[in-house]
């Protein structure tokens, strides 16, 4: 049994369109993936609370948010509205509004906020695999994410535990976690993802280190391969864990470092990935797993419930089960071949986890 798998359907009514890259069939395929192999029985956390949202968000962005999603959408096409709209993060084809936008926003951060209220009354481990929304900002919708979910669970956790790590091993930086946080010394935030300089956000370099060196960035050059990513990870990220010692964790899953993600330009396999999420788990706290990025139909269910599993420490085994194998044309959990030869980026790493050991190392106060 899966315990604290937060999830309803109404989670993926947060959908903006067909031609866009985010698509709510990745949470019908992940859900449908686990009931196959585990006993499966999401709770459902609700239509989720508007005071969650504002405790990281401001209150006259919210606002617009809760505005816009009565609108429809030729009101959207006023330019006095596209005007108003285009400060909070709206009208982009990356964030375009759509009629219940704000329910629907709201009903992924319901996820991962009874996700962290869960761990925050002592369980061990739960689930917000809708959520991961990682980019938004306290004013402002970026990078496909209305709500950051990311920072309302951090901050949930924070309501319990002295000291709090997030954890986000997304291809694109977390850069609205990091924003949020990036003043407070409780809440050590981790993201390993694409040099800035060749994706989206363009945050994350290794010298954006925050308040006494909470904030760790590991950007990978593009092409990146498996091996000296999860080798970027452990000797980037886990001696800073190590030194920080939070008390809980929230872990973002983004999937699409994977080799055959259309938006990105990271060679991992999904084994390579899913070392990361099992160094987590080995670190002995508290976790709440979110979802993330993802955009391959048959990466992303087959990695985020070989995920879920093994942070659950049930096994999954070799190969996808039917009718799902044929139907999605992808018939086993791990890849069979990496991408191409090891080692490309290693020498870039090295240069980001000497300057992460000469500085975080050095100047992060310890737990």
């Amino acid at each position: 049994m899966l315990p604290n798998f937060f999830y309803h359907p109404r989670m993926m009514s947060y959908d903006f369109g067909p031609s866009h890259p985010l698509r709510p069939e990745r949470l019908a395929r992940t859900t449908a993936l686990l009931d196959a192999l585990v006993h499966f029985d999401p709770s459902d956390p609700g239509t989720g609370d508007v005071a969650d949202v504002l405790q990281v968000h401001d209150e006259d962005f919210v606002d617009a948010v809760v505005r816009l999603s009565a609108m429809g959408s030729e009101e959207w096409k006023d330019q006095g509205v596209m005007e108003w709209a285009f400060p909070f993060g709206f009208g982009s084809t990356d964030n375009p509004p759509f009629p219940g936008i704000f329910e629907a926003a709201l009903a992924y951060v319901a996820g991962s906020a009874a996700a962290a209220r869960k761990v925050k009354e002592g369980a061990k481990l739960a689930y917000g695999i809708a959520g991961g929304l990682h980019h938004a900002r306290r004013r402002e919708a970026s990078g496909f994410c209305t709500f950051n979910d990311c920072a309302i669970a951090c901050h949930i956790l924070r309501e319990k535990f002295d000291r709090v790590a997030y954890v986000d091993i997304d291809v694109h930086h977390g850069d609205g976690v990091q924003w949020i946080f990036y003043d407070d010394p409780t809440l050590l935030t981790c993201s390993i993802h694409e040099d800035p300089r060749t994706l989206y956000p363009g945050t994350g370099f290794v010298k954006e280190t925050g308040a006494e060196f909470t904030a760790v960035n590991v950007p990978m050059l593009a092409r990146t391969t498996g091996d000296v990513w999860i080798w970027a990870f452990e000797n980037g990220i886990m001696p800073c864990l190590e030194r920080f010692q939070p008390e809980a964790i929230v872990l973002q899953m983004g999937a699409d470092t994977h080799f055959l993600d259309p938006l990105a330009h990271i060679k991992n396999t999904a084994q390579d990935w899913l070392g990361a999420v099992k160094r987590i788990r080995d670190f002995g706290v508290p976790i709440v797993a979110l979802g993330g990025g993802g955009y391959d139909m048959t990466t992303v269910p087959r990695m985020w419930v070989a995920a879920s599993l093994t942070l659950a420490g049930i096994g999954f085994p070799e190969n996808i089960p039917e009718p799902f194998a044929t139907d999605w044309q992808t018939f086993s959990f791990l890849d069979v071949h990496a991408p191409g030869p090891s080692g490309f980026g290693r020498e870039f790493a090295e240069d980001v986890v000497r300057y992460i050991q000469e500085n975080h190392l050095r100047g992060m106060k310890p737990g």
